[in-house]
């Protein structure tokens, strides 16, 4: 009796012990850091067998602050910045994050115009079941909520390619919930923005913005990635935050670089780029 109930209590080790689950429901094992290729591999694989199971070929990528809110809650915002000064009119850091939130009210304009280029663009991609120009954000708040919504009120299908991070960042609800993705790395996340894109189209932003402006410029100017527009909304605010002539000033880009991006003030001219620019 010993030995049978020794060898019972053994096998529930056994069938309970880490060495025996299947490999690819084991997360300890795939979280291990010599699994990391294949964790790459993996957020290679999903989005891929998804986008082909859903006849997704071009897509059209918008970036842009997540701090640019629809305009009704920027108004809201900058009332209660307001308010908060007049309790407290000398207090310098109310002065500043008054100041702030009038910035950002100003840019809520942008808000409104990423969310009517995606519902034309979205309009003229998704016609008779169709899945041209489909839209990818990043999935947040936003300027990417705008544009995920312009799809939405559409309805059209949308992208969001989300990103784990310390402080979460929840998905939109305007993303098409088969097309929502999670990634832990930004390499993944960045390879599929601009995979199938066709337009990389860029709103105000900060340093998320900057760095996925900067490397579609990268990737083109070196000739690594197809031909594509970058088109650029915010004359004024993108001439204040980088100096693009200065670049070829000082001859560390070449003046064909400037080339390479054009801006646009309304969801119809960026359009008519994008259909100019695949018409030749």
């Amino acid at each position: 009796m010993d030995d049978d109930h020794e060898r019972q209590k053994n096998l529930e080790k056994i069938l309970y012990s880490p060495s025996y689950r299947l490999a690819y429901k084991d997360v300890e094992f795939l979280s291990h850091p010599k699994m990391r290729a294949t964790r790459i591999e993996l957020e290679l694989q999903k989005p891929e067998l998804i986008f082909e199971r859903e006849g997704i070929d071009s897509t059209i990528v918008v970036f842009g602050s997540t701090r640019i809110p629809d305009p009704a809650v920027a108004k809201k915002r900058l009332e209660e910045a307001r308010s908060r000064l007049a309790e407290t009119p000398n207090d310098p850091r109310r002065c500043r994050a008054l100041a702030i939130a009038e910035r950002i009210e100003a840019k809520s304009r942008y808000y409104e115009i990423a969310r009517r280029f995606a519902a034309l663009v979205s309009s003229e991609g998704q016609r008779s079941g169709r899945r041209h120009y489909v839209i990818v954000t990043g999935g947040g708040p936003g300027i990417m909520e705008a544009a995920n919504r312009g799809a939405y009120d559409v309805g059209a299908k949308s992208v969001g390619l989300n990103i784990h991070l310390p402080q979460e960042q929840q998905p939109n609800p305007y993303i098409t919930p088969e097309l929502c993705f999670q990634f832990h790395y930004f390499a993944m996340r960045k390879f599929h923005f601009l995979l199938r894109a066709k337009a990389l189209v860029v709103f105000p932003g900060g340093y998320g913005t900057l760095d996925e402006l900067f490397e579609c410029l990268t990737l083109r100017q070196s000739r690594r990635m197809q031909n594509i527009p970058i088109i650029i909304f915010g004359r004024e605010y993108w001439e204040k935050a980088i100096n693009f002539p200065f670049l070829a000033d000082e001859g560390v880009i070449d003046e064909a670089d400037l080339d390479l991006f054009r801006y646009a003030d309304t969801p119809e001219e960026a359009w008519d780029m994008i259909v100019r620019f695949h018409a030749k």
